[in-house]
């Protein structure tokens, strides 16, 4: 085969895969911009608003290092980079929680900050509701008490 029908050959075939290849919803949102946004906003929520109250006081002071490790989560719960699993290995995310409370206070209480950043970070109606149908049984599968 010559050079240039192997490149064009190779060039069809990348383009059908990567057509076949359906995009994630870490893309489908905005990439790095708005999981960063949801992850930020999920926090500040927390810290800011009663009615996170008790889910607050379960973290530490500072939350810088648990922010920088929710957003590598969720980057790869979405779809996107695996950074948490780079950096920690699998989340096994029961297990890391296993030291505080989750009762379903708590889970109520995540859920809530979690419905308020997807409702001001992600635009799409359709994409938020994909995001919170899977997030739920996920934030119901924490419950330890």
């Amino acid at each position: 085969m010559k050079l240039t029908k192997l490149n064009d050959w190779l060039s069809r075939v990348n383009q059908k895969s990567a057509k076949s290849k359906p995009a994630s919803l870490y893309e489908m949102i905005g990439g790095e911009q708005t999981t960063t946004a949801l992850c930020q906003r999920f926090y500040d929520i927390m810290e800011q608003d009663p009615k996170a109250a008790e889910l607050r006081a379960i973290h530490s002071q500072d939350l810088s290092t648990t922010r920088q490790k929710f957003l590598e989560f969720m980057t790869g719960w979405l779809g996107g980079p695996p950074l948490y699993e780079q950096k920690y290995g699998h989340p096994r995310l029961r297990a890391r929680h296993l030291h505080v409370k989750v009762d379903e206070l708590m889970i109520s209480q995540w859920l809530y900050c979690m419905s308020r950043a997807l409702e001001e970070s992600v635009t799409d109606y359709q994409l938020r509701q994909v995001i919170w149908n899977n997030l739920q049984p996920l934030a119901r599968h924490m419950k330890n008490h």
